[in-house]
């Protein structure tokens, strides 16, 4: 008296499968068994019907970015500079490529080495957000969602 319920497993795709050309002939589709309690799959969202996003920038990219810039317009050694900051190199590259968020302690160390202020640095990243930011949101850039334009700087740790 046992009923034989078959092994159904739901496949739900991590990635979105890129769309294929469609068949000519139409093909036959199989009736979905529905439990009760189960709603079934939301089919993904095709690439081509998702708005089109621009990622906005990171601050530690923008930092490492006025970092590295102003390294190479010295003309230094990215050991030179970790050896003035008191950092190691390679943590200090890392930095420049924006793969870690640096301390303020770190940031103001590097800073030095290069003869800037901890606050000219982040001058610099924030007015190359502002750049960036303008370039991605067109007309009204600098506006938040209030419509209130954005001057200041804020900073999280």
């Amino acid at each position: 008296m046992t009923s034989h319920v078959p092994n159904e497993a739901r496949v739900i795709p991590l990635r979105p499968q890129a769309t294929r050309p469609q068949a000519t002939r139409p093909q036959a589709t199989r009736p979905q068994a529905t439990r009760p309690g189960v709603r079934p799959a939301a089919s993904p969202v095709s690439p081509e019907r998702r708005p089109p996003t621009a990622r906005e920038p990171l601050w530690r990219d923008l930092v490492g970015d006025v970092l590295r810039r102003e390294r190479l317009e010295q003309e230094r050694t990215l050991k030179e500079v970790a050896e003035a900051a008191r950092i190691s190199m390679p943590y200090l590259s890392e930095v420049e490529r924006g793969r870690k968020e640096a301390s303020s302690e770190v940031l103001a160390a590097a800073a030095g080495a290069l003869g800037l202020g901890l606050g000219d640095l982040l001058a610099r990243a924030q007015g190359e957000l502002i750049r960036l930011a303008s370039r991605h949101t067109g007309p009204g850039a600098g506006r938040g969602a209030s419509g209130a334009r954005f001057d200041g700087m804020c900073l999280a740790a």
